[in-house]
């Protein structure tokens, strides 16, 4: 649970992540000690997972993004998958899922043909069976989390 001194700072860092602690201590009112101790408690809880900077794929100089639902090898779990799609650059997402594949990756490419390449990389691991992909023509809605900091302040 979050209050909303909480959300206040991760909504002022998330719009302002250069502001530092006693630039947000400042704009919010608070003690730069509170803005602090707040900032360790939420990273300490895993509700801060990091501080770098968001980079775009497309920006790199990959465009394309496509979804792949993956089957895997049963016998050889999601661990040694899990492994072979960490060792990918263009793979920048996967997750195991339920339904009719195993795993759910999310995957960039320089271009329509080019990611072909990266669909061939992934299948070349004995426990990746086979693929399914669906290229994402637009984005509609961005990868996003404040609205949660949002509405989670109170909520058990």
């Amino acid at each position: 649970m979050i209050d909303e001194i909480d959300r206040n700072v991760i909504e002022l860092f998330s719009a302002e992540p250069h502001i530092g602690v006693l630039g947000a201590s400042r704009r919010l009112g608070l003690a730069r000690g509170t803005v602090q101790a707040r900032l360790d408690k939420l990273a300490a809880r895993g509700v801060i997972t990091g501080w770098g900077p968001r980079l775009s794929p497309a920006a790199l100089g990959y465009p394309v993004t496509a979804f792949l639902t993956l089957e895997i090898a049963q016998a050889h779990g999601h661990g040694r998958a899990a492994a072979h799609l960490a060792g990918i650059p263009e793979v920048i997402e996967a997750q195991t899922i339920t339904g009719a594949g195993d795993l759910w990756c999310r995957v960039v490419a320089r271009s329509n043909d080019d990611l072909q390449r990266v669909i061939d990389a992934v299948l070349a691991h004995e426990s990746v069976l086979r693929s399914t992909a669906v290229i994402a023509l637009a984005e509609q809605v961005g990868q996003r989390v404040l609205p949660l900091a949002r509405a989670a302040v109170g909520t058990p």
